[in-house]
């Protein structure tokens, strides 16, 4: 296991999370308490967004690259 490689994926599992609580956080707010039903898919559209946008813009981790023998 390669601690250096996991290390540099922390931070974008830290934004993921904190963009998932904002996000549920404000629907919350601005649009009220629909339950887990509305909320649900919202985190899993974030969840399979996040790394597509995070390449996109330039500033993924290098541990997201695939590496044979890794």
């Amino acid at each position: 296991m390669n601690w250096r490689r996991l290390l540099g994926l922390v931070p974008h599992y830290v934004a993921s999370l904190v963009l998932i609580l904002a996000v549920v956080g404000g629907l919350r707010t601005f649009v009220g308490n629909f339950g887990i039903l509305v909320e649900l898919p919202v985190v899993i559209a974030i969840i399979l967004a996040y790394p597509t946008i995070v390449r996109w813009l330039g500033v993924a981790p290098s541990g997201w690259e695939e590496r044979p023998g890794d």
